[in-house]
């Protein structure tokens, strides 16, 4: 199969789901690839798309369904047609040379194998999938109280504390080819970054090491790099793109909101194209060539989180950082202390972890 995917269900055997007229099955798709994304359809028949990530979603139907890094989906697939073993067809997007793999949908009742052309995918145009990817939203009706579904709180009604502007890019760094984010590609620390902060050891990170807008003028460098926030702030993060690949983000500890995409320069005016009733959230997002995407993020869990590309090779060389969710409380009702029996490593090696109650 391309890349990397996930497909769970009853049935399943090998290469062939063996299925029964006329019911319905579920299928959850997950992209656990490295480095692209893929498309996803059956031949004869239509998905529709009831849960990303989590959330419930307004439940269209599709013929085939982009899924990006780091991504899932639950569809309902319903088993309407004449009795016959059909194409299941997965292909790469946006990608030099399609590649395309299968799998077969066997009737119960089948006399006839799969026969003929696989189904193709969609075209390798960007529109195509930041239109299918606008069109899917949180489902209103669904596992919520009425008539509210979202209760008192709404993403949308809710100030943002701040912006964040994060920009991708892939600099060459003394002479090697490195990723980074606003001009500072990322390298691992001599400690894991949450025990440096936990016990307060110097040296090993500076909160404000990367900028929270893109470095338009300096040269990119090597940083252990850490952007702080303060806990229970509400912000607003863009991800730019200027590059001619899809970029795929996750953030580690929280769901976000993704409030709006679209091609070319993120600018303020951009915000009165935010959906703000009834997008999805989420812990990983793509952004397309040239574009942007914006997300909303209550930052309601604090520690040190990673922010990293969903590409392996782009995040290992550094299009990563952390975000440091700050309290002064210090209080357990915020975080748990580290358990005494934790394993401590690097210049946390020899101190003691306070015991829990």
């Amino acid at each position: 199969m391309p890349d990397g995917l996930v497909i769970n269900g009853r049935g399943w055997n090998g290469n062939t789901f063996r299925v029964e007229p006329w019911k319905t099955y579920r299928f959850r798709i997950s992209n656990v690839g490295l480095a692209t994304s893929i498309n996803f359809r059956f031949e004869g028949h239509k998905m529709k798309l009831v849960e990303a990530e989590g959330a419930h979603t307004v439940q269209n139907v599709y013929n085939s369904l982009d899924v990006h890094l780091g991504q899932s989906y639950s569809v309902l697939v319903t088993m309407d047609q004449p009795a016959k073993d059909y194409y299941i067809a997965i292909s790469t997007r946006f990608t030099t040379k399609v590649l395309t793999t299968i799998a077969v949908l066997h009737y119960s009742n089948s006399r006839q194998g799969v026969s003929g052309p696989v189904p193709r995918g969609p075209t390798t145009q960007i529109n195509w999938s930041l239109n299918q990817a606008r069109t899917i939203r949180r489902n209103l009706t669904a596992s919520g109280p009425r008539p509210n579904p979202q209760g008192s709180y709404h993403y949308g009604m809710i100030k943002t504390t701040r912006t964040i502007t994060l920009a991708n890019s892939a600099p060459w760094i003394n002479g090697k080819q490195r990723y980074a984010v606003n001009g500072v590609s990322f390298t691992p620390a001599d400690t894991p970054l949450k025990l440096a902060d936990y016990f307060n050891i110097p040296g090993v990170f500076n909160v404000g090491s990367i900028p929270m807008s893109p470095n338009s003028g300096g040269n990119a460098y090597l940083q252990t790099s850490v952007m702080g926030a303060n806990f229970r702030e509400f912000v607003e993060i863009v991800f730019q793109n200027w590059e001619d690949t899809v970029q795929s983000w996750h953030v580690d500890g929280h769901a976000f909101f993704v409030v709006g995409m679209d091609g070319g320069q993120w600018t303020a005016a951009s915000r009165l194209r935010y959906n703000l009733r009834d997008t999805v959230s989420r812990c990983t997002v793509q952004v397309y060539p040239r574009s942007w995407t914006a997300i909303y993020m209550a930052l309601d869990n604090v520690g040190m989180w990673n922010i990293r590309s969903e590409n392996w090779a782009r995040q290992y060389l550094g299009q990563q950082l952390y975000l440091r969710v700050y309290s002064a409380a210090h209080s357990w009702r915020d975080e748990l202390p580290i358990p005494k029996n934790a394993l401590l490593c690097g210049r946390a090696r020899r101190r003691h972890t306070r015991p829990l109650l």
